[in-house]
């Protein structure tokens, strides 16, 4: 019994410099039965020796560590374990860190400060394939896509959206919770989720930023009707 339910834990690595938020993050992951704690470690260099070995399903990490950057640790976590997934926890919150961070392959980005009940919440969350984004990030992503520096226009290839896939996308890109989006667009939570799989499936993206991101890169994302809505 105790081997089934190892086999169906999921292995945390916690890379964050600051001792009390990690000794924090760690204890708020021992909350969760269902999440293990397979590292806490402080520097670039601690999580680079110990993914040469190592391997974690989720990745929890700072940007600004003593010896570099947290999105070094990132590239390296995904490409010894591409299917690993991140979440971001900083007290930066710029506009070039998110990019940043959602470039190098995170999935979520949230801000220092964050409750360490609603870090685990969100840990769950983002293993079950969803992909919360603090409303702060999100301002600031959206901010990003209306100053016109988000990058290259469009692609060819320009999925069709559904006009209900189409109302998720914005409300995705205000920042928007799961819960938020149902009353909104009056429909059920589990509906959200469905049409939120759906659109990442036809964006090939597997996070909200990655679909705000990619969205506007393909012409998708009108800001003039974003920002009328919003």
């Amino acid at each position: 019994m105790l081997n089934s339910a190892a086999k169906a834990s999921i292995d945390v690595l916690i890379v964050e410099d600051d001792a009390i938020t990690r000794s924090m993050l760690a204890a708020a992951i021992a909350t969760e039965p269902h999440l293990k704690l397979v590292a806490a470690l402080g520097s670039v260099k601690e999580a680079q020796d110990w993914l040469a070995t190592g391997r974690a399903d989720m990745l929890l990490t700072d940007i600004g560590l003593p010896d570099g950057s947290g999105i070094g640790v990132i590239r390296t976590c995904l490409q010894r374990n591409p299917d690993c997934d991140v979440m971001v926890i900083t007290m930066s919150s710029d506009e070039e860190s998110v990019l940043a961070c959602i470039e190098a392959g995170a999935a979520e980005y949230v801000l220092k400060g964050t409750g360490g009940i609603d870090i685990v919440r969100s840990l769950m969350e983002l293993h079950a394939g969803g992909s919360p984004i603090s409303p702060v990030v999100a301002r600031k992503v959206l901010a990003r896509l209306r100053s016109g520096k988000s990058g290259p226009a469009m692609v060819p290839q320009t999925p069709a959206l559904t006009r209900r896939e189409s109302d998720i996308l914005c409300l995705i890109a205000r920042g928007d919770s799961y819960d938020a989006m149902a009353r909104e667009l009056c429909v059920s939570v589990s509906t959200v989720q469905t049409h939120v799989k759906n659109l990442y499936g036809k964006l090939s993206v597997h996070s909200r930023g990655e679909a705000v991101f990619e969205a506007n890169r393909r012409g998708l994302l009108q800001m003039h009707a974003l920002k009328a809505r919003c």
